[in-house]
C-alpha cells in the first residue's frame, strides 16, 4: 500500500523515525542501523511495509529495496514477525544474513534479540532454498557488500577460524576475501581481515 516515505526526518526516537512528509508526519520503525544513518533535519527515502493488525498500523522502513525484499522473507516464516526481521537484520546485513541461511549457521542468527535458536532453526530450514541461488549471495547487489560461499577447497580454513572461536559466517566470509595459496595463508590472511572488522 505504501512503498516508501519520502521527507524530512523531524525525529529519531529509540526504534523509529518521524519523517515530516509535508502535509504530515509518519512514524517509521527502524533497526538500529538504519536510524544510525539518519540524521534530524536531513531529506531522506524509506522504503516501507505496511503491517495491518485490528488494532494497529505499523510501518516499517528500510533504507535499501534490498533490505526490504530480506525482511519480507523472513517475515514469511511462520513466527518470525516484524520484530524479529528488524532484530535480524539489525545484526546482519541481507547477504550476511543469507550466507548465514545458506551455510546452516543459525546461531549468527540467534545474535538478533528475541530470535531463539528454535526459530532461527525454522528460518534456516525454510529459506535455504530460496536465498541459496539468490542475487545476495551471487554478490552484485545494491547497497550491501559483496558476499559469495566460499569454494570447496576453503572449507579447512573455514574449520580452523571456527575452531578458534568465530562463527561460521565471520569464518566464511573472511576465507572468501583472503588470498593464499596455502591453506595456513589463507588462515592467516583471513585472520588478519577479522582483526581489521573487530
Amino acid at each position: 500500500m505504501i512503498a516508501f516515505v519520502c521527507g524530512t526526518v523531524d525525529a529519531i526516537e529509540e526504534n523509529a523515525a518521524i519523517i515530516d512528509t509535508g502535509a504530515f508526519g509518519c512514524r517509521v520503525f527502524m533497526s538500529p542501523y538504519g536510524l544510525s544513518s539518519l540524521s534530524v533535519g536531513a531529506s531522506t527515502k524509506i522504503y516501507t511495509y505496511l503491517k495491518v493488525a485490528e488494532d494497529a498500523m505499523d510501518l516499517y522502513g528500510f533504507l535499501s529495496t534490498e533490505e526490504l525484499s530480506m525482511f519480507r522473507r523472513i517475515i514469511s516464516v511462520s513466527g518470525a514477525g516484524p520484530k524479529a526481521g528488524l532484530a535480524i537484520l539489525s545484526v546482519l546485513r541481507p547477504a550476511e544474513f543469507a550466507l548465514a541461511v545458506v551455510t546452516n549457521d543459525y546461531k549468527a542468527i540467534t545474535r538478533a534479540q528475541g530470535v531463539g535458536p528454535k526459530l532461527a532453526q525454522k528460518i534456516v530450514l525454510e529459506l535455504k532454498d530460496k536465498l541459496e541461488n539468490s542475487d545476495f549471495i551471487k554478490g552484485s547487489t545494491e547497497n550491501t557488500m559483496s558476499v559469495s560461499i566460499p569454494a570447496a577447497g576453503n572449507n579447512e580454513a573455514i574449520e580452523a577460524l571456527c575452531a578458534l572461536g568465530y562463527s561460521q559466517t565471520e569464518a566464511a566470509r573472511a576465507v572468501g576475501q583472503a588470498e593464499g595459496e596455502t591453506v595456513s595463508d589463507v588462515i592467516r590472511s583471513a585472520l588478519k581481515i577479522l582483526a581489521k572488522s573487530l
